[in-house]
């Protein structure tokens, strides 16, 4: 039977857990014998790979509105290159960040215009939205320590430390940025990130199997 495809997206400020999330969801839907597509923001694509090295690394000097189209020529190339062709095969593309992030981070974060920033976000995607978008939400300050941690751990406090270097407020305001949007969009699903990761997955997983078809 041919499958429709299905596009969920995660966010939440750093140190949320998405990856892990991401990762337990992926062997869910194995299970199910789906065809399951997982890609990121930035770094989705061919494109992505390089422009990320670029966009994360905390030494390079970024001013805010270059950051933006950085991201933006990520997104574009990314849906064209990757997520619309999986759709189309019948895939199930989970995706760690995609245009909610722009308005958090930009846009909250930032300072940036939302509306102008929505704008550009349909122009780099044409119009592509997703399905489903699991919100991880976590007091910032919890996230940046898990984060930072992270990163010291692997070694990528320079190379994808560009956020995780920014001051706590931040972050608080992206968290505000995210739930904001998760009160606009029914897309959203907010799921508490101070819970453990197996509470996290069994929480996601039930909205699944209540609200889609699998």
């Amino acid at each position: 039977m041919n499958k429709k495809g299905l596009f969920i997206t995660f966010e939440g400020v750093e140190g949320a857990g998405k990856t892990t999330l991401i990762k337990k969801l992926v062997a869910f839907f194995t299970e199910k014998q789906r065809d399951v597509f997982l890609t990121r923001e930035p770094g989705g694509s061919e494109l992505g790979k390089k422009l990320r090295s670029i966009i994360l690394n905390a030494d390079e000097k970024i001013c805010p509105s270059a950051e933006l189209f950085l991201f933006l020529a990520d997104r574009s190339q990314h849906v064209e290159e990757c997520i619309k062709p999986a759709l189309k095969a019948g895939k199930i593309v989970l995706c760690d960040r995609f245009i909610d992030s722009t308005i958090a981070y930009q846009g909250y974060g930032r300072g940036m215009d939302i509306a102008q920033l929505t704008n550009f976000n349909t122009v780099a995607t044409g119009g592509l939205e997703p399905h489903l978008t699991f919100l991880l939400d976590l007091l910032p300050e919890r996230g940046l320590k898990r984060a930072k941690e992270r990163n010291i751990e692997q070694n990528l406090t320079i190379d994808e430390g560009r956020f995780e270097a920014e001051a706590l407020q931040f972050h608080q305001k992206i968290r505000e940025g995210f739930l904001a949007l998760a009160e606009q969009k029914k897309r959203f699903f907010i799921v508490n990130a101070e819970q453990d990761a197996e509470q996290v997955f069994c929480i996601a997983k039930q909205y699944l199997e209540e609200n889609f078809l699998l």
